[in-house]
């Protein structure tokens, strides 16, 4: 197999979930920690390799990609023993893929980067309630997909369950989940935390995550 290197930050969602994907893997690899506020991701070198300057972006060999739904996709197609993280049956892919689109755009872009990316990065102190009020709309949507079955796409382990957790472990230092009200999803998680990999490869980064939203001291206003 060719050497492979993963360039993230911990705190990062989409790094922990590609962090997740090649720990399930066993994949031998490099982590390169990228330090987006010391603008480690704007140098002309980076620029070169990934002209969104984005983390995580995955290595290998002479070749690079970004965008974590590309990169755990590739990772099983390519190394992965079975299908079963990404399954090959076009069916069971679709409900994968539409998972996987969900995070992308209702979870990570519709509700944690929208908060986030203001207190990070604009001095911003507050966060409308309506941009919370969404938060809620991903914990009843997560809810009803796991009607029925353990995880997110179905009844085993995939690549999808490995983007979802990156972000519904992050986006609770906004709107923290009431586990009464998503029984489905709280078992859900204590599922995923038995995996041996997942404390080292999502739980640390999503406290940094947490930690540092917090340091913020930002306030809900109507």
């Amino acid at each position: 197999m060719g050497k492979l290197w993963l360039y993230g930050l911990d705190a990062s969602p989409p790094t922990r979930a590609c962090l997740l994907t090649l720990k399930a893997l066993e994949l031998p690899f490099e982590y390169v920690q990228v330090n987006l506020f010391a603008s480690e991701h704007l140098t002309e070198d980076y620029m070169k390799k990934n002209p969104q300057h984005t983390v995580p972006m995955l290595q290998d060999n002479e070749s690079y990609m970004w965008d974590s739904h590309a990169i755990m996709a590739y990772l099983v197609r390519k190394y992965a023993a079975t299908d079963d993280l990404y399954p090959r049956d076009l069916l069971q892919r679709a409900k994968v893929d539409q998972r996987l689109h969900f995070e992308s755009g209702v979870i990570f872009e519709g509700a944690l980067r929208r908060i986030t990316r203001p207190l990070l990065f604009y001095g911003a102190n507050t966060v409308e309630q309506a941009k919370v009020d969404h938060v809620n709309e991903v914990y009843n949507f997560v809810e009803t997909f796991l009607e029925g079955q353990d995880y997110i796409a179905g009844d085993h382990l995939t690549i999808a369950d490995f983007s979802v957790v990156s972000t519904i472990t992050s986006i609770g230092v906004y709107l923290e989940l009431d586990t009464a009200k998503y029984p489905k999803i709280a078992a859900w998680l204590e599922r995923l935390k038995e995996l041996p990999y997942y404390e080292e490869a999502n739980a640390k980064g999503a406290k940094q995550f947490v930690d540092l939203l917090k340091s913020k001291n930002f306030t809900i206003v109507a």
